[in-house]
């Protein structure tokens, strides 16, 4: 990651609800300090509220982002 990583900062991703920038942050903050449980904690909070673990969740992002490059080819084919 090339921004600095803090706690803080994560923080206020999450108060912006840029969820997923602000599980990014948290998840290099773990790598860093395993043994932080508060890191820990927004950690599984994000990682529920992002619905990370569910296979089926996946699966609906990786098609809806498939239908978004096919309607952005196709304009460009226009």
């Amino acid at each position: 990651m090339n921004r600095m990583t803090t706690k803080t900062l994560a923080e206020i991703y999450l108060q912006q609800g840029h969820l997923r920038e602000s599980y990014e942050i948290f998840k290099s903050l773990a790598e860093q300090d395993p043994s932080d449980l508060e890191i820990q904690k927004r950690l599984k909070e994000l990682s529920e509220k992002l619905d990370l673990s569910s296979p089926s969740a996946v699966e609906e992002r990786i098609s809806t982002l498939k239908a978004w490059l096919a309607a952005i080819q196709a304009r460009r084919e226009k």
